[in-house]
């Protein structure tokens, strides 16, 4: 990684410009091309430094429902149980704890009701209780890490 790709990181992590040409805008800020940054983007992702660049939706505002839930996965089933959230489509993440309840992960669906058919289905595909953990209240935190 180098000086534009940590600028560019930096950058990106206040969200893109609400402008026509955000891309444009951006590399009159950092110096480049539109073209070189989408580039660097990509090459981001792809080499593993960053996992996601997207937007970030409030799911509840556009009349769906999320929550975080968790698993308490025996060891010996980690990587089976691990692979079958991955397949699914309602989930966003998910990610190991040390902890009794090691996995944990996050559901996005349509619907209360598919939200709970996910966990409906979780259970019978792993025989596994998950905890839900619905969201009570939001907190905006502007977190940024400047590398």
């Amino acid at each position: 990684m180098d000086e534009l790709d940590r600028r560019l990181i930096n950058r990106l992590q206040r969200g893109l410009p609400l402008v026509r040409d955000p891309w444009r805008e951006l590399a009159d800020e950092l110096d480049s091309s539109s073209l070189e940054l989408r580039q660097r983007l990509r090459q981001l992702l792809e080499n593993g430094t960053l996992t996601r660049f997207g937007p970030m939706f409030d799911i509840e505002r556009l009349g769906g429902a999320f929550t975080l839930a968790a698993l308490a996965v025996p060891e010996e089933r980690f990587e089976a149980v691990a692979e079958l959230l991955h397949d699914m489509p309602e989930v966003a993440h998910n990610y190991r704890r040390e902890h009794a309840w090691n996995m944990w992960f996050v559901l996005g669906c349509a619907t209360r009701q598919d939200l709970d058919e996910a966990l409906r289905h979780i259970e019978r595909q792993t025989g596994l209780v998950p905890l839900n953990l619905p969201k009570e209240e939001t907190y905006h935190v502007g977190l940024y890490l400047p590398l």
